[in-house]
């Protein structure tokens, strides 16, 4: 849900609460009340990240963009939520040639739980490819070296050795 869906609910269940309450109807009163805490919870901890993970999917990076831009302060945002929000954060900022403000989210989001490796592995790989642009050679090797302990998936595994091959050209 976005922002202004849940304020729509919220207004809608706000409306319905008022009619409970001159009606005596207070066992819903209890569960409005709980509905709309809830709505509140989910835009404070979920934010839109699902939404902005669906578009960014399609390759939707202005959608993403805007979507992201809705949450006003992503610290209060669940790690399970944080750790995409900024690595799509990352993305769209080295989609739009901002190479140290995507470096930033990378860090960011590399610091983050993850719960698979391969997602974890796609951080990793990002934030080596920067060094690799910036030609710091040693940090992209240290990057790399993390890439080893996780289980990546193929793909990744061949992006990882062309920027091996890539930092072993400029040794």
């Amino acid at each position: 849900m976005n922002t202004r869906f849940r304020f729509i609910l919220i207004a809608i269940a706000v409306i319905l609460l008022a009619y409970a309450v001159v009606s005596g109807h207070y066992y819903l009163c209890i569960y409005l009340l709980g509905f709309v805490g809830f709505i509140i919870w989910t835009q404070y901890r979920d934010g839109t990240v699902f939404l902005a993970t669906q578009a960014f999917h399609k390759q939707d990076y202005e959608k993403t963009k805007r979507l992201l831009e809705e949450i006003k302060n992503p610290d209060h945002l669940r790690k399970g939520r944080r750790n995409f929000y900024e690595f799509m954060l990352g993305n769209i900022a080295m989609h739009e040639g901002r190479i140290d403000e995507a470096e930033y989210h990378f860090q960011l989001a590399s610091r983050l739980p993850w719960r698979k490796d391969n997602e974890k592995g796609m951080v990793l790989i990002n934030l080596a490819n920067i060094n690799l642009r910036k030609k710091e050679y040693e940090r992209v090797n240290t990057y790399l070296d993390l890439t080893d302990k996780l289980t990546l998936t193929a793909r990744q595994k061949s992006i990882v050795d062309k920027i091996r091959n890539e930092v072993n050209k400029h040794s």
